[in-house]
């Protein structure tokens, strides 16, 4: 049976990212619980070991359908938050979903900015996709900044989308292509 090569990382001024390890369990899960009321109706991070435990399972880098991330900050290890892509598809698709959340205390400090570049990066140099969407309740204020800053593009809104907290909840969906991330970098690299 062939070795899958480990999800790749990323490297920024302020964070990195890695995959989830199963010694991280006692910082994600004392995280998670501290970011509840951060995360509201939006977000429901594992917060028990055993969902760690199945979290870690799923997005480790060996499903090649899932690829996730720890949003790490560089100055002492501390965990920012979670990048996860989900249902990525190959052949003639080369799509992902991307899903995320920050932690509290350091939500609203840009580490997730930094790292959604990052994400990106690892998306369409590294895995190789062509499309990115991302989908976002309409009452998240911080999470439509975060896509709007990263220059996503929104293509539509989807009624009842995802079961979240019980209820079923309305999202405004958003992609990145790789030629739009390519154009963004160009630029951002000319400053």
């Amino acid at each position: 049976m062939p070795t899958r090569t480990p999800t790749p990382s990323a490297i920024g001024a302020r964070v990195h990212l890695r995959p989830p390890r199963r010694s991280d369990q006692a910082a994600f899960v004392r995280a998670a619980r501290a970011s509840r009321r951060l995360h509201g109706g939006w977000a429901r991070a594992p917060s028990t070991p055993a969902q760690y435990a199945s979290f870690v399972a799923r997005y480790d880098g060996r499903a090649p359908t899932h690829a996730g991330f720890l949003v790490v900050r560089n100055a002492d290890g501390a965990l920012a938050g979670v990048f996860n892509f989900s249902e990525i598809v190959r052949g003639l698709f080369q799509s992902a979903y991307l899903g995320y959340y920050a932690f509290a205390p350091l939500a609203g400090d840009g580490y997730m900015t930094e790292g959604l570049s990052l994400a990106l990066d690892v998306a369409f140099r590294k895995l190789k996709l062509h499309r990115v969407e991302v989908n976002v309740q309409p009452t998240n204020r911080r999470s439509l900044a975060l896509v709007a800053r990263a220059g996503f593009t929104r293509e539509g809104f989807s009624r009842r989308y995802v079961k979240i907290a019980g209820r079923w909840r309305d999202h405004v969906r958003f992609a990145m292509l790789a030629e739009d991330w390519a154009k963004l970098r160009k630029r951002a690299h000319a400053r």
